[in-house]
């Protein structure tokens, strides 16, 4: 199996997602596009990971490969491979799939709950009722057509959709680990001004290390609905 990751700037890898890769079996490849924007045959794919970074989906004019990446993910999502997007991976799904992205009312940064959507059915993803995810945004986006809202938050109301059976969009962070949340506070420091939903990178850093177990809990839970 082959699982492949989309990276958009070096301090935003997939963080605890390695290594439920690595107890499952698979062989892992990514694109760097900061360094050489190259895409794998759809064909060749088992999962496909879109991860974040502190770029806009509206920002082709800065970064001239995103187009293609944007093209690549279209192709992905109409070949049915297993996909995940988060923060900026989930902006992209959102646009590719035709829904408006644009500033959020407000930033949210730092730990706050997410909270589960009522489900209409049973036919797609469930999630908690309450789960205290990591956050780094200040962009959000309208669910695409066709796509079923999952979660929600006090400071952003779409956390989360699924489109079709095999393609699930997280505006937060299951894959955080302590180095992780630390890199992001030094390369993107300058974005935590003081607001409802930012917190001071101290109170960032010693949260209890549960925070950290239920995201991963909640990470292995999504990736083998995905997978399986």
């Amino acid at each position: 199996m082959r699982a492949h990751y989309l990276q958009h700037v070096p301090f935003e890898g997939i963080g605890r997602i390695d290594e439920w890769l690595a107890t499952h079996g698979y062989t892992v490849t990514h694109t760097a596009l900061y360094e050489k924007p190259l895409f794998p045959d759809c064909a060749e794919l088992d999962l496909l990971i879109i991860m974040g970074g502190p770029m806009s989906v509206h920002d082709e004019g800065q970064y001239p490969w995103m187009k293609a990446e944007k093209a690549f993910i279209r192709r992905a999502l109409q070949s049915g491979i297993p996909t995940l997007g988060i923060c900026l991976g989930a902006q992209l799904i959102a646009h590719v799939l035709g829904a408006r992205v644009y500033k959020n009312a407000v930033r949210e940064i730092g730990w706050y709950p997410v909270l589960n959507v009522p489900a209409e059915s049973d036919m797609h993803f469930m999630f908690p009722r309450k789960t205290m995810a990591f956050h780094w945004h200040g962009e959000t986006f309208d669910l695409p057509k066709g796509a079923i809202w999952l979660a929600r938050s006090e400071g952003c109301k779409y956390q989360a959709f699924q489109w079709g059976e095999r393609a699930i969009a997280l505006q937060f962070h299951v894959e955080t680990t302590p180095a992780s949340a630390q890199a992001l506070i030094e390369q993107c420091g300058d974005e935590m001004a003081p607001g409802p939903f930012v917190q001071r990178a101290k109170d960032i850093i010693k949260v209890p290390k549960g925070h950290y177990a239920a995201i991963h809990e909640l990470m292995d839970t999504l990736l083998l609905y995905l997978t399986e």
